[in-house]
């Protein structure tokens, strides 16, 4: 059983406030770090991990949507339109958790991930060469449709840009969501790059619109483990307390950084994503 020691809450609060500020800067919820970390260093059974991770999740969504989205850089409807499918999946996710076979939905998540991370590296490198294409915004189509613009700090400019893709987008966020409910991770992991190399979002605002999304997600999946009794107050009262701390502190990395860098960095953490998944999938 889970005891919280001096020690104890020094070291989840510091590792919650690590994954507040990756959270917020790449638009992903950190369950797929925090399980692992109350599984092998806490000696935590799985769905309680799982049931604490989700809460931190939420709370990492609420600190930082709100801020995003007065800012513009959360794209609201975009959000909305995935959001749906994605809270769908994330309930099936978390009533499935205990009949199907962890190893195997994790292999497929691990295989998932590797042509994700070479994609967006790819992306990257392409990016940095090509130049800004220019987009009216005061056409009727642009209003229109799911297109947006925000003000990027790091480069003093508008950046806009228009949404593709959203039908098949829309199916892949049901198994991002899926994957939410049953691994206790937020979905976001799935959602930036979807966003990013589907939809083309700019990754700022891929992160922004992921950090909206994933708090919806993993509060409707929290919920299911809440009821059956897998949430350890002690232990979720500390997580949220470094990772509401961390989140506010990655928001003003956020908007010091260049969007490219984030990208990359994101490419190489679906790469390790996928490593682990596959090791602990064997």
């Amino acid at each position: 059983m889970f005891e919280l020691t001096f020690l104890n809450f020094i070291i989840i609060a510091g590792f919650g406030f690590c994954i507040g500020i990756m959270g917020s800067v790449l638009g992903i919820g950190g369950g797929a770090f925090m399980v692992p970390f109350f599984v092998l260093l806490f000696k935590i059974p799985i769905h309680n991990a799982i049931a604490v991770s989700l809460i931190a999740i939420v709370a990492l969504s609420s600190t930082v949507a709100s801020v995003n989205v007065e800012k513009g850089l959360a794209n609201m409807r975009l959000g909305v339109i995935l959001e749906m499918l994605m809270v769908i999946g994330s309930i099936t996710g978390a009533l499935i958790v205990m009949g199907l076979d962890e190893g195997f939905v994790r292999m497929v998540f691990g295989f998932v991930l590797f042509p994700m991370s070479i994609l967006m590296f790819m992306k990257t490198r392409k990016a940095s060469r090509k130049k800004d294409e220019e987009i009216d915004c005061s056409t009727e189509e642009f209003k229109e449709t799911l297109s947006c613009m925000f003000y990027d700090p790091s480069i003093t400019k508008d950046v806009k840009y228009s949404v593709k893709n959203i039908f098949p987008a829309s199916l892949i966020s049901f198994f991002g969501g899926s994957l939410a409910g049953l691994l206790g991770i937020g979905g976001g992991i799935v959602q930036v790059p979807l966003m990013n190399l589907i939809c083309k979002v700019p990754m700022k605002a891929a992160a922004a619109t992921s950090n909206f999304m994933i708090g919806v997600s993993a509060c409707a999946s929290a919920f299911i483990f809440f009821r059956r009794g897998f949430v350890i107050n002690e232990l979720a009262g500390v997580i949220v307390i470094g990772v509401v701390f961390g989140a506010l502190t990655g928001l003003r990395v956020l908007r010091k950084s260049k969007s490219h860098k984030i990208q990359m960095l994101f490419a190489a953490l679906l790469f390790m994503a996928g490593i682990k998944m596959l090791m602990k999938s064997f």
